[in-house]
């Protein structure tokens, strides 16, 4: 099989041979085409509904970045708004996209999905979508580690009349019935939820669960800023202390909205919210909670600390002059556990399911996962010759799911690629061999 890449321009009927196959047409995919036509690898990008389809369908309406601005740093279309300090609103997220998608101007395929992607005894791979069959001599799979939404089968056992929505689904207070509504999670989407319905008068009950929180703003500066100058961002997994057991962990609760805030679910009880450990059963028409919300909360402000206590040292090591900081002291404490509700009495007339995704690799017909269900490889680079990963959480940095650190993963796959471009390519008999 010839290793020789036809330029970008060159025209290809659906359903030939590319050197290059992208599946995913968000902010991952579409980097990996940026550096592809630098490179002037022929290459087509499939996305099931329509590129950075997330960002604009499984927002809801007071969305916003929970990172600075300046942090978005796509390739070849860093933030350049007046406010790099701010926290871009869903809308103002979406135009900013919309700037990189006319600027790459990707080959793509939407509405096209990718059902099944195998690699054939001549080393190609061969990809079946609804739009046809392709072969390709690299796949780069962009379609991140978010997919199937995770709702318990006990929600099935839940009265009718009660409306359940998954986060992805969650718009706005105004769209839920009137009554209290039950938000199960705390980490982002299920805090910064909770948070929505809490100030547009909304009586809320928050099954809270293991999420860390952080700080929004200490001694000065945002935290974001402290942690980049600590050089937090620029460290690759296998030099964080959990190594690749980070990529488990809840993301921080903590918000960009109205500038920017602590969440502090201590201070949202004070002010009415009802706060439970995690949701774990329905029997005999009262919701079970185990009796772990003190732990969850104080783990979660302990996390904060040792994060402030780690821009402290660095203060003090780098010798800045900046504010005093000091210890978050709790602003209320749960009088004990409390590990049932009768849904009746409490008025829950919905359910906002908060408790994350599950990726969904099904359709890569390929020896590269774990036991887990994970992808093995380096920086995104799998032991199968020709199959790369980008866009994933903490592929390579912090960054890697976020508009921060993708395009130094996707340059890297690329520069993968063209050395792969090469050498000959391995069959499936002389790798077995």
């Amino acid at each position: 099989m010839s290793n020789t890449l036809t330029t970008q321009n060159e025209s290809r009927p659906d359903g030939g041979h590319y050197s290059v196959l992208v599946v995913g047409g968000g902010q991952a995919g579409l980097s990996i085409s940026y550096f592809l036509q630098q490179a002037n690898i022929d290459h087509l990008v499939f996305e099931k509904h329509t590129v950075t389809h997330t960002w604009r369908s499984q927002r809801w309406d007071a969305f916003c970045l929970v990172t600075p601005n300046w942090q978005c740093a796509l390739p070849g279309h860093p933030y350049s708004g007046s406010d790099p300090h701010g926290f871009m609103k869903k809308d103002e997220i979406v135009a900013y996209l919309d700037g990189f998608i006319a600027k790459v101007d990707a080959p793509v395929l939407e509405h096209t999905a990718v059902q099944r992607v195998k690699r054939a005894a001549d080393g190609r791979y061969s990809v079946s979508t609804s739009q046809g069959e392709f072969t390709a001599d690299h796949v780069v799979v962009a379609s991140g580690g978010y997919h199937t939404p995770i709702v318990p089968r006990m929600a099935e056992r839940l009265p009718a009349h009660i409306v359940q929505l998954q986060s992805s689904e969650y718009r706005n207070p105004q769209a839920l019935p009137d009554g209290a509504v039950l938000v199960v999670g705390s980490g982002q989407s299920g805090a910064q939820i909770a948070e929505d319905l809490h100030l547009a008068g909304k009586k809320v009950y928050l099954a809270v669960g293991e999420a860390p929180r952080c700080a929004r703003f200490y001694r000065g500066r945002d935290v974001v800023d402290w942690l980049a100058d600590m050089r937090y961002y620029e460290m690759p997994v296998e030099q964080h202390p959990l190594r690749e057991g980070v990529r488990d962990n809840t993301n921080h609760y903590v918000t960009g909205r109205d500038g920017g805030r602590d969440i502090d679910l201590r201070r949202f009880a004070a002010e009415g919210m009802e706060l439970y450990g995690r949701l774990d059963d329905l029997q005999a028409g009262a919701l079970q909670f185990a009796p772990n919300l003190q732990v969850n909360l104080d783990d979660a402000d302990d996390t904060y600390n040792r994060i402030n206590l780690s821009i402290d040292r660095f203060i003090e090591k780098s010798g800045i002059d900046a504010p005093p900081g000091a210890p978050y002291e709790p602003v209320w404490r749960p009088d004990g556990e409390r590990t049932a509700l009768d849904l009746a009495a409490s008025g829950i007339a919905s359910i906002v399911w908060c408790i994350g995704f599950t990726p969904d690799f099904n359709w890569l017909d390929v020896p590269v996962f774990s036991g887990r269900g994970y992808p093995a490889h380096t920086r995104g680079v799998t032991p199968l010759s020709g199959l790369y990963f980008v866009g994933l959480p903490w592929l390579h940095t912090w960054g890697s799911g976020r508009f921060s650190g993708v395009a130094r993963d996707a340059q890297f796959i690329v520069d993968a690629i063209r050395a792969a471009c090469a050498q000959p390519v391995a069959s499936v008999e002389t790798m077995a061999a």
